[in-house]
């Protein structure tokens, strides 16, 4: 009894020296996650291997996972501090009720999976740790299922919401559909993919969102732009004006953007277009002198003169981004780790590890759960300690605590990373024990510290050589002639009849309004430069860019008073059906101003 309560005793002033060290230690700086959580509508559009499991694996394998993580820190009382961003077309999605039943039923379909491998890894006498390695999938997708259906009430969604409203994470908007900002080619666009953007999150959140992911990171500063397609020019605002017309007051951007100048237009030699598009920007660019040095560890306010607001931004940290991003250099690329690329078929399980980084498919090793604990501490431990290096450095520097904010893909999390949501759990949890660290979430830190200074950034994106090659090239510029086609006559046909009270030229305006923002979406682009699904995103812009106009010629008929064919009323219904995104859309933001 007695050495029980001297452990008791010493554990206690354990805890209580380490609480003294953290009150009486100056912090080196801030630290915050920022997960990016984006998929394209892809509901009723397709199942395997390009649709709707898109969707159920980025659930089951990272959404989930990452809650079920969180939710151990708060519970055994820690405070999980960071910043995720939920698409609107994501929210979407995640609450629409094809999905939730549609869910269950993949889950049940790799519960299934798991217990026909058993059965025939048994009969035909595989290794004893291949044959148990399908128990672990059956257990492991038995609890994703319990997690979703009894935990979270099939409502994924509220389950980050929940910690939002515990004042831990700070879920960040986005572009409704994900349009790349800089390329779209009318004001009006850009202040509907923003404005519908705030309204999804109201509902979703019961509250306004302060934050802001630009689509692929991209931004544009204010200037006379020149459109690709038809070579005019005009003046457009920055994309700050449109963040500070809907009420958002900070976004991210990567490094380059900040300290690189003028030198990622060198990129742009790739595309003859994008080439004439980076002269336009360049010869208009003057830098300003500034009386700071800039550094990617503090936040600024962009420098425009079209903003109602200010608006911040924060600045991707490379240092640490490397570390987690880089599947040759990083983490996820540890020998130990479960493979992405090799699966078995039917069912699609995967069994094996990464090995090596050259290592042949047909030569990966049996993965082992039971390996990896070791080398997730050892990678946690190494990107605590880079953390901090990093914030000394800056400390040392300025003589101020800085903020490292550190964005990834959502999905890098579980489904590319399979680890990655306990590595994420060490990290946590092990900053929010360092005395030197402390963990923040963006809004959070952007109200304890607002940004006092004016910083100007330069044009770009996320993309290879911080461009917008990615999105804007030999193989995408088709998709750009039928965006713009479509957004200049939704624009024209909406600030004509967006206050009729003719309920039918609503319907038309809303879901023509919706075919563009589906059609506007980056990822058609993404996946056609990438080859990783070129010709589902080539079908799927044929397709939006075909119902546009289909609804367009009704409403024109419609409208002239001519009688509009059943068959036509049928057409409306179905990809009202399929496109059900947005129940709430606004009209307003879509008309000339």
């Amino acid at each position: 009894m007695w050495i029980l309560i001297l452990i008791w005793l010493s554990y206690l002033s354990y805890g209580i020296y380490w609480d003294l060290i953290k009150m009486t230690q100056e912090p080196l700086g801030y630290f915050s996650f920022v997960l990016h959580s984006h998929l394209p509508w892809v509901l009723n559009h397709g199942v395997w291997p390009h649709g709707t499991d898109w969707v159920n694996e980025a659930a089951a394998e990272t959404y989930l996972p990452i809650l079920l993580e969180l939710y151990k820190l708060v519970d055994a009382g820690y405070s999980p501090k960071l910043t995720i961003g939920l698409t609107p077309v994501l929210c979407e999605m995640l609450t629409h009720g094809s999905f939730t039943t549609g869910f269950i039923d993949y889950i049940d379909g790799k519960i299934t999976a798991a217990e026909d491998d058993y059965e025939d890894f048994t009969r035909n006498q595989y290794r004893p740790e291949r044959i148990k390695l399908t128990m672990y999938w059956k257990e492991y997708y038995l609890k994703i299922k319990e997690t979703f259906i009894n935990r979270f009430n099939k409502n994924i969604v509220n389950g980050f919401k929940q910690l939002q409203d515990k004042n831990l994470l700070d879920i960040i908007t986005c572009g409704a559909t994900h349009g790349y900002s800089p390329l779209l080619s009318k004001d009006s666009s850009l202040d509907a993919q923003f404005g519908i953007a705030v309204n999804n999150y109201k509902k979703h959140f019961g509250q306004a969102p302060t934050g802001v992911w630009l689509p692929e990171c991209a931004y544009r500063p204010g200037y006379k732009w020149k459109n690709p397609v038809s070579g005019v020019e005009y003046e457009r605002p920055g994309i700050e004006y449109f963040l500070a017309n809907n009420g958002l007051r900070y976004f991210f951007i990567d490094t380059a953007l900040l300290l690189g100048g003028l030198s990622q237009g060198v990129y742009a030699a790739r595309f003859p277009l994008l080439k004439e598009l980076w002269k336009q920007f360049a010869k208009q660019y003057k830098e300003l002198p500034s009386h700071f040095e800039k550094t990617p560890y503090e936040s600024y306010i962009v420098s425009s003169q079209s903003a109602e607001a200010p608006v911040g931004f924060f600045t991707r940290d490379q240092k640490t981004g490397i570390l987690v991003w880089s599947g040759e250099h990083g983490y996820p690329g540890c020998a130990e780790y479960l493979d992405f690329h090799k699966k078995h078929y039917p069912g699609g399980l995967r069994y094996w590890k990464v090995t090596g980084s050259n290592v042949d498919l047909g030569n990966k090793m049996l993965y082992w759960v039971d390996d990896v604990s070791n080398k997730l501490d050892e990678n946690a431990s190494n990107f605590v300690d880079v953390v901090k290096g990093v914030l000394r450095e800056h400390k040392n520097k300025t003589g101020n605590p800085g903020i490292i904010v550190a964005p990834y893909d959502t999905e890098l999390f579980g489904h590319w990373w399979f680890e990655g949501p306990w590595w994420l759990n060490r990290v946590l949890k092990w900053m929010e024990d360092d005395p030197e660290i402390i963990l923040t979430n963006t809004r959070l830190y952007m109200e304890q510290y607002p940004p006092n200074k004016v910083c100007q950034i330069t044009e770009g994106s996320w993309g290879q050589g911080s461009s917008h090659w990615v999105w804007l090239n030999e193989w995408t510029m088709w998709t750009w002639e039928k965006v713009y086609e479509c957004e200049a006559k939704n624009e024209e046909i909406v600030t004509r009849y967006y206050l009729s009270e003719d309920p039918n030229v609503i319907r038309l305006l809303k879901q023509m309004a919706r075919e563009l923002l589906l059609l506007e979406s980056s990822d058609w682009q993404f996946l056609i430069t990438t080859w990783s699904a070129r010709d589902y995103a080539e079908n799927r812009v044929a397709l939006h860019y075909e119902n546009f106009n289909r609804i367009y010629q009704i409403l024109t008929e419609y409208t002239n008073g001519n009688t509009i064919p059943e068959g036509e009323w049928a057409f409306l219904g179905k990809i009202e059906a399929n496109n059900s995104l947005f129940p709430e859309l606004d009209l307003y933001p879509f008309i000339k101003k």
